[in-house]
């Protein structure tokens, strides 16, 4: 009987909890403070962030800004893994960036390019967060063409 009990208990509280969850947009909003992230989002005007994306300043390292920036920019977003994916599949090609391959798998790593710079992103999903997100963006090599003798 003590199963039983426990067993519909967990399966209400799942319930409960699962109805909780919202699907709400992942998109800034021009209308909320900086371009709807938070502030320390407000530099990357030429990647996707989705909404109520919070940054992981320990994992970050950031140089320059704006459309100039390079580094590892690290936060997780309230979203499946799933989502993310999809939000970036469909996103990234409207900030200029054009796919060049792209896992999808337990750890989904996507990789993008524009004139000057490669991206690539890294989407994880954790229990607590929803998705860790791993942008990894850095200049286009302009090396030389080497001829194998």
């Amino acid at each position: 009987m003590k199963k039983i009990l426990f067993s519909l208990i967990f399966l209400i509280l799942a319930a409960v909890l699962s109805s909780c969850v919202h699907n709400e947009a992942m998109y800034r909003s021009d209308t909320d403070g900086a371009n709807g992230a938070s502030p320390s989002f407000a530099q990357f005007n030429d990647i996707p962030i989705p909404e109520k994306a919070t940054m992981d300043l320990k994992s970050s390292l950031l140089l320059g800004g704006e459309s100039a920036w390079i580094g590892r920019l690290v936060f997780s977003a309230p979203y499946t893994l799933n989502s993310m994916f999809d939000f970036y599949m469909s996103e990234m090609p409207k900030f200029g960036w054009k796919e060049v391959t792209v896992v999808r798998s337990k750890v989904s790593v996507l990789s993008f390019t524009n004139a000057e710079r490669v991206a690539t992103v890294q989407l994880e999903a954790d229990m607590v967060n929803g998705t860790i997100v791993s942008f990894t963006v850095s200049p286009k090599s302009k090396g030389t063409k080497q001829t194998v003798k």
